[in-house]
């Protein structure tokens, strides 16, 4: 830790590019990561779930599966993406820190994780595999990685040593032999060494109370949490406000839409109702008119009739044609007076349709008055909403600085709350191994057996007879250290 960077054998171009690797992992993520930037450089992969981003097809360009487990079911990649989307915005709004370590928990329950795998030959010259984690030294068959045929728990082991390509293992029962094994390569031998003798050292530490920095640090960890817990719940309020302060601005914003549509079609029907007054008006002018025309030549008529009748006619056959010269002047004067009382009836239907066209005018001007006050109304309630009150809480959170004294009262209150976290928290992996159980069932149906590899069955298998990584090893270790010993010379 002393020594420069550059010091060390690394290429000389530029950019030198460095890729941060860990080498020794916890055996419990949940109690062992204590602060978040440590979890957080386990993980290094999140982002929220968000539905006006998180649309279809975002997963295209993502690997989240390995190409093996794709091929083993008979899934499209649009069928994958849109189990993996519906998972997904189920935890939506999940804390990172929460979606972090539940990601980790899963993880260090596969047999795999955290194991650093080196060829080895036992005295026999038997090809085996050492495996090196948390745990201790475990030996298995080249062909299955997941089931240890022997474990040493680091608490059982003395001292371990190397020479040239010879690894000595001396266990802590000194009346033990020491077991040996040979690596494949000599280039590995230090980086086997160094992984034990790391390994060891955070094994035993483990299992040995906690230094003062360590409390100081879970303690710092506690309060970090409170402060972020009370910093989620400040913003969730916020948001809450936000949201619905937009609801009611958009809910004002539609409102006055439709009032403006109203208001539209209120005008419109204005128009079109004094363009009908106006017609009618004119039609019942025309019609008076033609009705006092008539009238006029149905005077004239009687007049006629009238100066015909005073006449002296001479000859009967002057009388028969005066006779029906009258007949006909009494039909004409009969017919005139009959249409002039038809028009006259017109004229007034025509200022009755008037009357009601201009009431039908007064109504549409009151209603668009009405609207115009309402819209008025509105604006001013849409202008007060959409600009938020100053004094609604900001998201900025820079500016505000929260500052914490923790007392004994303190202490006890946050102790409760990190208790009552503790409990939902537990409920929430709960729920989230209950929902990875239920997308397991699900697409077990899909899988194709014919293309499963050797390590898949061998996982299948451990998983029906409820063996997990670590009820193995503890059965392995419940045999005596000689025993192990003795197993592992005869492989």
């Amino acid at each position: 830790m002393d020594k420069k960077v550059l010091d060390h054998d690394v290429p000389t171009e530029e950019p030198v590019t460095f890729h941060f690797l860990a080498k020794f992992y916890p055996e419990n993520a949940e109690e062992e990561l204590v602060q978040e930037i440590t979890q957080h450089l386990f993980f290094l992969q999140y982002g929220d779930y968000d539905p006006n981003v998180h649309k279809r097809g975002f997963l295209a360009q993502e690997e989240l599966l390995p190409k093996r487990v794709i091929n083993l079911y008979q899934m499209t990649p649009e069928m994958w993406e849109e189990r993996i989307t519906a998972w997904y915005a189920e935890h939506r709004g999940r804390a990172r820190d929460e979606a972090e370590m539940e990601y980790l928990k899963i993880a260090q329950d596969l047999e795999m994780y955290g194991v650093n795998y080196f060829a080895i030959r036992n005295k026999k010259g038997t090809e085996l595999l050492l495996g090196v984690d948390a745990l201790g030294l475990h030996i298995y068959d080249p062909d299955n990685r997941l089931t240890p045929k022997i474990s040493f728990p680091w608490n059982e082991i003395r001292n371990i040593s190397y020479s040239d390509k010879e690894f000595t293992i001396k266990p802590l029962d000194k009346k033990i032999d020491v077991f040996k094994f040979n690596s494949s390569k000599l280039r590995v031998n230090k980086l086997i060494l160094q992984l034990c003798i790391g390994n060891h050292d955070l094994f035993m530490r483990r299992r040995k109370a906690d230094s003062l920095e360590v409390q100081q640090m879970k303690a710092q960890a506690r309060e970090e949490k409170a402060r972020k817990q009370m910093e989620r719940q400040r913003l969730a309020r916020e948001k809450q406000m936000r949201e619905e302060a937009e609801r009611k601005r958009d809910e004002l914003e539609r409102r006055l839409m439709q009032l403006k549509e109203e208001a539209t079609m209120a005008n419109e029907a204005l128009m079109r109702s004094e363009e009908t007054a106006d017609l009618l008006a004119e039609k019942a002018q025309i019609t008076e008119e033609e009705a006092k025309l008539l009238a006029q030549k149905a005077a004239e008529a009687e007049q006629e009739m009238q100066r015909i009748k005073a006449t002296a006619i001479r000859t009967e056959e002057e009388k028969r044609l005066m006779e029906q010269k009258v007949l006909e002047a009494e039909m004409l004067a009969l017919k005139m007076a009959e249409e002039s009382e038809r028009r006259a009836k017109e004229a007034d239907q025509l200022k009755q349709d008037l009357q009601e066209a201009r009431e039908s005018e007064r109504r549409a001007k009151q209603k668009l008055l009405e609207i115009t006050s309402k819209s008025s109304y509105t604006q001013s309630m849409n202008s007060s909403t959409t600009a938020l009150p100053t004094d609604l809480p900001s998201f900025n959170l820079i500016s505000e600085s929260l500052s914490f004294d923790f007392k004994d009262t303190d202490m006890k209150r946050l102790s409760m709350e990190i208790e009552k976290e503790k409990v939902e928290y537990m409920e929430k992996s709960k729920h989230l191994q209950e929902q990875l159980n239920e997308l397991k069932t699900e697409i077990e149906a899909l899988k194709l057996k014919e293309r499963e590899t050797a390590l898949d069955i061998l996982h299948n298998e451990n998983g029906s007879r409820g063996n997990s990584k670590h009820n193995t090893i503890k059965k392995l270790t419940l045999q005596s250290t000689k025993s192990r010993v003795a197993f592992f010379e005869e492989l």
